[in-house]
């Protein structure tokens, strides 16, 4: 009866460090996913960007960038953020850290980089923190004509200073 109970607890135990390597196997499978939906992302807000560009050079208006394009650029900006998140927990699932002057990957215990050399500080564990997520549903229409007209402005002022430097010089 013993061989039996000892068989057991081995497929118990078998079975349970297979579902755990499974389950983290398929949460990374999952985030790399997610990293690629948002490279995709960020590449269509690119040719956003670059249709925006094209359409003002073309009706000769001129361009503001920090103004017309600052809302394509925060959302970069987000999507890069959680791009860096998902890579940060796809190392954690497979118990590396990534060296902090090249990225490479390395175990958790490694002191130096195998790559460039570099000492690694120490790991301190940290809780988890809990993001919570708002979305503003702000009428588009209105807030983008109330943004174009704030932006005009600005950019009026901002090239009228420019024209003032430029003369002055």
């Amino acid at each position: 009866m013993e061989f039996f109970d000892k068989l057991t607890k081995k497929a118990s135990e078998t079975y349970k460090g297979a579902a755990e390597k499974t389950g983290k196997l398929a949460r990374e499978a999952k985030l790399k996913i997610k990293i690629n939906e948002n490279k995709s992302k960020i590449n269509d807000i690119y040719e956003e960007i670059g249709k925006k560009v094209y359409q003002k050079h073309t009706s000769n208006e001129d361009i503001c960038i920090k103004k017309d394009l600052e809302d394509e650029c925060g959302k970069i900006d987000v999507l890069s953020a959680e791009i860096e998140e998902y890579h940060k927990e796809i190392l954690e699932l497979s118990n590396e850290k990534a060296c902090v002057n090249c990225g490479e990957h390395m175990g958790l215990d490694a002191k130096f980089c195998p790559k460039c050399g570099k000492e690694q500080p120490e790991i301190k564990e940290e809780p988890a923190k809990e993001v919570e997520v708002i979305n503003e549903n702000v009428s588009e229409e209105s807030s983008s004509e109330e943004y174009n007209e704030e932006s005009k402005e600005e950019c009026n002022t901002e090239e009228g200073n420019t024209e003032e430097s430029n003369n002055q010089e």
